[in-house]
């Protein structure tokens, strides 16, 4: 029956770690709602596929008004999304946004779980999601979680028919569904009864909603009022949910605040429908557990009695408390209410407590200094010890306590720890032993000490992250994971180099020591490839010197290739890892290892023009890639648009969402149309059909709509072979469309001026073709170009075929 405690645990620990500061809040609102959760035995699990997908509302009110343990299961990180704020896709996305929702959860209360589904980006249906995704293995990850967690009730975002609108939202209705009953039976992963039991859940719900207009709910349907307000934390659970839906920052959701009677309305899908609670039939008090009668006197005596002006004072009832719970037999509230006594016992005594490192960063296998400083804002007798060093605490008076830890292991997520397939994560080495507890957990088991307390002669240990804090000028004490890294980290400056000729490149690569080291650094050999020098050495580098060595790299023959360029570092050990760093103010900062590689492309390339300006948009990487290719690519700001001769430039481009993001085009539309009508080259990239700032995108009508071809790998039919577009300088084949990642078009257009050519169809399977992925027009002297193909995603990942075709429509032929 101890398999529980490691979950429950790690959850208060996960809670802790990523939380401004490691030390519990201890105002007196939070005691106090935490005296009343300490009073409740009940959980609720939800479940959808992305971040933002949560009822955020609901969430607040079940954990802070109902006090249940609550829970989101998020298939996925959000690593298909679009990124609002910043450059970052895919898995750093994914980082992104999986900080972006443990934030959300600090301020609603809920706790985060993942499984290892990858978000691929958008699909149209459940077949395609659940083949991509590999079903079973995400299955197993969804009864994992609910065995663990061991919900009373499961709420769906999404229903099994579709009316989500994506495939990802439908699929986690139906894992969702057949996870209800495989959880509770043995023979389903029977494996993972080694670390758990099976579970049933009462009931599973269906949250219907109404978005825009699509309705699902209905007056006969089970309604709840989420609408009150927490005099405790001062805000009603609509403020509190606009706060928590407006940490997801990448994906634009910043949120008014609601105010007033709000209703969440349930269908049921299985198990008997509720009446009155969503917890009807669930005996939620401290019935549900043999011999807890005196638990819950004391409790709800604590509850009567606390003394808001000296919460001190409901120490000793906690202790007692916590000794009968300690002797429970039922191990998972065992585990789960000696947490939460634990964490109540800290608040009431005053106890405030952190642990950092001395440096922000040390190499695999150095020694860490750790500093724990701990201070006692009451006059209860405490002592603490930690690592052998006990002392005896003072009313205010703040105690520093120094200890050392190994440098064990390297800190990079877990999910990103090995290579991974389109569809999920590869993390099947967490399927047993000690790590076990980790899978589907938001984020890595930080590094800790054990800080021992004696509060009235009784023992509690408390394990604490070992962060890294320092003082911003601006921001002031700033709280940033420990990272511990590989002794020498190689970063390939560039993650695609382009060849059109047996000319060679030069690749730099930049070097970071985190710790005094000697070694040397090389690429591996590559057939067809021709790389020089064979290594270089470096010496009595300290830690922290950051150096960079260049080598030089050429394809031995011109026929079109690609190969994977791959850097190690040697010295005792080798190691092929980068460094690579996300930061925002609104989450922690991110570091992460990625592998120390680079694509090279070898193609059949011909370039037109050389000067391209461009107008930044949501975030994409499409000028680095320009630059790759030997373009001059200058940002362009709103006075050099509105103020100077474009005429300069070969061609315009507006970025990803530009027309979505950017309100000044509005001001400059005009202008750019104008630099078109007397000669010049304009290239929109998509935007979305919603909040769009001018009225027309182009000299001619068109419509941009909500339509995509998902499948990568679609047929593309050209319907007008000698379009310039296709020809110039580039001849444009079926062949250039072999090989592209994620999907071919996204918010395509409709409704097209018939002054457009549209010289491309393509559809996903089993839909009829749709020619909006790309128009063009000669207005004036000029060209103009409205495409929705995801350049912004093939072209950093070096697809020869998006090269050679958007290198074509910064190319006007010359007349």
């Amino acid at each position: 029956m101890k398999r529980y405690l490691p979950l429950i645990f790690i959850c208060f620990f996960i809670s802790n770690r990523v939380s401004a500061q490691t030390s519990p809040v201890t105002d007196i609102g939070t005691i106090q709602q935490n005296l009343k959760k300490l009073n409740v035995l009940g959980s609720v699990l939800y479940i959808a596929a992305h971040p933002d997908d949560e009822n955020t509302r609901l969430l607040a009110y079940l954990a802070q008004e109902k006090h249940y343990r609550t829970g989101y299961l998020s298939l996925t990180r959000g690593d298909g999304g679009q990124n609002l704020i910043g450059t970052e896709q895919s898995e750093l996305l994914g980082l992104t946004r999986t900080q972006e929702l443990l934030a959300a959860r600090r301020i609603d209360g809920a706790e985060q779980f993942f499984t290892r589904a990858n978000d691929f980006g958008f699909s149209k249906g459940p077949d395609e999601t659940l083949k991509i995704w590999d079903k079973d293995k995400i299955l197993g990850d969804i009864v994992w979680v609910i065995r663990n967690f061991r919900p009373d009730v499961m709420i769906c975002r999404f229903p099994t028919t579709g009316e989500g609108g994506h495939g990802h939202h439908t699929s986690s209705a139906i894992l969702a569904q057949e996870a209800f009953s495989a959880a509770a039976d043995p023979k389903r992963y029977p494996e993972q009864l080694k670390y758990v039991q099976v579970w049933q859940a009462k009931r599973l719900l269906w949250n219907t909603f109404s978005f825009g207009s699509l309705n699902t709910t209905s007056p006969d349907q089970f309604k709840i009022n989420v609408g009150g307000y927490n005099p405790f934390l001062g805000k009603s659970y609509g403020e509190i949910a606009a706060e928590s839906r407006s940490s997801h920052k990448t994906q634009g959701f910043g949120s008014a605040k609601q105010r007033g009677d709000a209703y969440e309305y349930f269908k049921t899908i299985l198990g008997d429908a509720p009446k009155t609670d969503l917890l009807d039939g669930v005996n939620t008090t401290w019935t549900r557990v043999n011999g807890t009668e005196e638990i819950a006197a004391e409790v709800a005596s604590l509850n009567k009695n606390f003394n808001a002006e000296m919460p001190e004072k409901t120490v000793p009832a906690l202790l007692s408390i916590l000794g009968k719970a300690d002797q429970l037999s039922d191990a998972y509230w065992k585990a789960q209410k000696t947490t939460e006594l634990k964490k109540l016992i800290v608040q009431c005594a005053g106890l405030w407590f952190e642990s950092y490192a001395n440096e922000a960063s040390y190499a695999l296998d150095d020694i860490i200094k750790v500093r724990t400083q701990v201070i006692l804002r009451s006059n209860i007798p405490v002592s603490v010890t930690v690592k052998n060093n006990s002392t005896s605490l003072v009313n205010n008076n703040l105690t520093n306590i120094e200890s050392e830890m190994p440098a064990d292991n390297i800190t990079q997520p877990y999910w990103l720890k090995n290579p991974h397939g389109v569809g999920f994560y590869n993390t099947d080495y967490l399927d047993s032993g000690k790590l076990v507890w980790q899978k589907t957990l938001p984020q890595n088991i930080p590094p800790s000490v054990s800080v021992n307390f004696k509060i009235y002669n009784t023992a509690i240990t408390y394990q604490t992250p070992v962060e890294y804090k320092y003082t911003d000028p601006a921001r002031g004490e700033v709280y940033q994971p420990l990272v511990i890294a590989p002794p020498v980290t190689a970063d390939i400056q560039n993650k695609v180099y382009v060849f059109n000729s047996k000319q060679p490149q030069t690749v730099q690569v930049k070097l970071k020591s985190f710790t005094n080291e000697s070694g040397s650094i090389s690429m591996k050999p590559i057939a067809g490839w021709k790389i020089t020098p064979d290594k270089i050495d470096f010496a009595d580098k300290k830690k922290g010197d950051e150096w960079a060595v260049a080598f030089s790299i050429a394809p031995t023959n011109n026929n079109p290739n690609t190969a994977v360029l791959e850097a190690v570092a040697a010295n005792n050990n080798s190691f092929s890892l980068g460094v690579q760093s996300i930061k925002y103010n609104h989450i922690p900062a991110i570091t992460l290892f990625p592998p120390a590689q680079a694509k090279l492309v070898n193609l059949d390339l011909k370039t037109a023009g050389k000067k391209i300006g461009y107008i930044a948009g949501a975030g994409d990487l499409v000028p680095e890639a320009l630059q790759q290719v030997g373009y001059d690519v200058h940002q362009l700001t709103e006075s050099e648009v509105l103020n100077t001769d474009l005429s300069i430039y070969d061609a315009i481009i507006t970025g990803v969402r530009a027309y979505n993001v950017n309100e000044r085009l509005s001001y400059e539309q005009a202008k750019l149309l104008e630099y078109v009508n007397k000669g010049g080259n304009l290239v929109l990239q998509y935007n979305n059909n919603n909040g769009l700032v001018v009225r027309e995108l182009g000299p001619y009508p068109f419509r941009v709509v909500n339509e995509r071809v998902t499948d990568e790998n679609a047929p593309v039919t050209i319907t007008d072979a000698q379009n310039p577009a296709l020809n110039y300088p580039n001849h444009i084949t079926q062949d250039d469309f072999k090989g592209w990642v994620q999907e071919r078009s996204l918010y395509m257009v409709s409704s097209i001026d018939s002054k457009y050519s549209a010289p491309l169809q393509m559809n996903d399977p089993g839909e009829s073709a749709k020619n909006g992925a790309l128009i063009v027009a000669n207005y004036g002297k000029g060209r103009y170009i409205y495409t929705s193909l995801a350049f912004f995603r093939e072209l950093p990942a070096g697809i020869p075929g998006a090269y050679r075709l958007f290198i074509n429509l910064l190319s006007k032929p010359k007349k």
